[in-house]
């Protein structure tokens, strides 16, 4: 895969799960990283751990809230003061909110999901896009969720912006792919993340394996996925290698969307 040796790219969430997954794929191709994430603690310890094992990549850190316009723009001023330019952004922080159905579910949490999972991806396209085209060009992968095409019970608010996720991103890669910015989508299914962890703690209280055990009996591999495919994926999605993929939503998710309806 294309060396990153000389770009810079911004990850959001980037203190654990998919956003470190794809710091380290990054990483380990002598990328300059932007790491943000709302948790300061959490966010040096993923610096420090990345710093020694790829020395040669650069790192720079930005505590921020994405729901948060002015933190947004701050992260991406401190980039372009930092390295100079950036050459991608993978648009990652999101929550899973609560799980309950559609009348129950908890107005203030939903705007919650609404402003982190879905504003936070508009603000950080809106800012970084102008520095992509300043740059000649760039790309952009934001996080949809195997949730973003198809419906998941009682997880109203989160299926209803990681759909706008995917929708934003096609509509990005139409309007700005003649500036060469090349924008997509990943849809990951269940990969073992702290956050899909907790989702199996909601499910089941009393004995959360259970509950991932009998989630990965529905996929046609038999297992959850592991957060370096992910990271792979994204990694080549920003590379100099895509030319060509855009405004698609990619799903990785052991082929399990194609079951839905036929089981």
């Amino acid at each position: 895969m294309s060396n990153f040796k000389g770009k810079t790219i911004i990850i959001t969430g980037a203190a654990m799960g998919l956003g470190y997954a794809a710091a380290e794929a990054l990483a380990s191709k002598g990328a300059n990283l932007t790491l943000v994430d709302y948790n300061n603690d959490s966010l040096e310890k993923a610096k420090n751990e990345l710093k020694e094992k790829y020395p040669e990549s650069k790192f720079l850190t930005v505590v921020a809230d994405v729901s948060i316009e002015e933190n947004v723009k701050k992260y991406v001023e401190e980039t372009v003061k930092e390295f100079g330019k950036i050459d991608g952004l993978y648009n990652n922080a999101g929550i899973e909110g609560k799980q309950a159905p559609l009348i129950d579910y908890d107005i203030d949490v939903f705007k919650k999901v609404v402003d982190i999972n879905l504003m936070g991806v508009h603000y950080g396209m809106k800012y970084v896009i102008p520095e992509l085209q300043k740059n000649g060009g760039g790309k952009i992968v934001n996080v949809a969720s195997v949730g973003g095409i198809r419906g998941v019970l009682n997880q109203t608010a989160y299926v209803a912006t990681k759909h706008a996720v995917a929708g934003m991103t096609k509509n990005a890669a139409l309007e700005y792919g003649k500036d060469n910015i090349l924008t997509n989508a990943i849809a990951p299914g269940a990969i073992l993340t702290p956050m899909v962890a907790e989702a199996f703690k909601q499910v089941n209280p009393s004995d959360p394996k259970v509950a991932e055990k009998e989630y990965a009996s529905r996929n046609p591999t038999r297992k959850l996925g592991d957060p370096k495919d992910v990271g792979n994926l994204v990694a080549y999605l920003l590379s100099d290698e895509n030319g060509y993929v855009s405004g698609q939503v990619i799903a990785i998710d052991g082929g399990e969307s194609n079951m839905y309806g036929n089981s």
